[in-house]
């Protein structure tokens, strides 16, 4: 440490803040997904706070299981529901529908939403336009469904996913209407073309 000021002040402010030094951030492209759970603080008070808990872990490690199966990256947790980044949309997708798939078994609905667009990722936090989209479209959801945008849905043309026309939507806070589209599953061709 001796000589190595730079080192050293990074080493305190880590301890200090528990962010490690640097404050650089990058631009980077990504597929955000947002979930949560439908009708969660009726399902609280049926069950207690300390069933609803173990029911919450239990959702949580379902999640966590799909997110590391389909290569996604957790950044938050706020309450119950997930923020997630992917590198890749399809993939992104598939682990919507597994997550709600997965927890179905628990007797819970799940909704979800996706986006695709550039983030501004630092120290391990992410922000940007990209991400208050994708929080707006999952926030439009209903249960146990998964709707995305279109930019979204054109990036995956050739995967075998399904999808069918939401419509035009305000998303509260966000320019212009933006069309949606419902997640339908697998199919053994292309997804849907768009209609007109």
């Amino acid at each position: 440490w001796v000589g190595d000021t730079d080192a050293l002040i990074d080493e305190v402010e880590g301890f200090v803040t528990g962010v490690k030094g640097g404050t650089s951030s990058e631009r980077v492209l990504a597929t955000v997904l947002f979930t949560d759970l439908v009708g969660s603080t009726e399902r609280a008070a049926e069950l207690g706070d300390s069933r609803w808990k173990e029911l919450l872990a239990s959702h949580q490690t379902m999640v966590r299981a799909e997110l590391a199966k389909h290569r996604g990256r957790e950044i938050d947790t706020a309450g119950d529901g997930f923020f997630a980044i992917f590198d890749g949309p399809a993939r992104a997708v598939r682990c919507a529908r597994a997550a709600i798939d997965a927890v179905r078994s628990l007797g819970l609905e799940v909704r979800a939403g996706l986006h695709t667009g550039e983030v501004e990722v630092s120290r391990g936090d992410v922000r940007g336009i990209a991400v208050h989209i994708g929080a707006r479209v999952a926030s439009m959801a209903r249960a146990n469904e998964i709707l995305v945008t279109s930019t979204v849905r054109d990036l995956v043309a050739g995967s075998g996913l399904g999808f069918e026309d939401d419509g035009e939507h305000d998303l509260k806070g966000v320019p212009e209407r933006w069309r949606l589209y419902r997640v339908v599953g697998e199919t053994a061709g292309s997804s849907s073309p768009p209609r007109p």
